[in-house]
């Protein structure tokens, strides 16, 4: 019996995912909006987190759940502001950080239809600024 790959595996794996979330990370590092977020004076415990999550979310070893629990990605988030701006950094920094991994254009439109309603999903500050992406 042949099983079907998971998107872990077709998005290319371990590999991929550090290579998605360590250039994301390098962006966040330099950013104005985003930076002040982070709690941890080194990104590497947050960039750890999104990784394991991810890797998790697209069906790759379990590690963040062994770890942390369920995700509860709202309520996780619910201690820091996001509003529109952070949301649309954020969705700006993952966007240049997916491009340049130069995955065939179906995956990453996967990939970035997830990020845009994970982001919005994680919004907790609400205004009428209507969003440019």
């Amino acid at each position: 019996m042949t099983t079907q790959p998971t998107p872990y595996e077709l998005f290319g794996g371990a590999e991929f995912f550090k290579s998605l979330v360590s250039a994301f990370y390098e962006r966040v590092a330099r950013d104005q909006i985003l930076r002040p977020m982070y709690p941890d004076e080194d990104l590497g415990p947050a960039e750890d987190r999104l990784l394991m999550f991810l890797e998790q979310y697209w069906g790759g070893p379990k590690t963040y759940g062994d770890q942390r629990g369920h995700p509860r990605l709202r309520m996780r988030h619910a201690p820091y502001p996001v509003d529109s701006i952070a949301r649309d950094r954020w969705l700006i920094l993952m966007h240049d950080s997916l491009t340049e991994q130069k995955l065939p254009a179906a995956y990453e439109e996967e990939l970035w239809q997830y990020f845009v309603a994970a982001a919005f999903g994680m919004q907790n500050i609400y205004d009428d600024r209507p969003s440019p992406i």
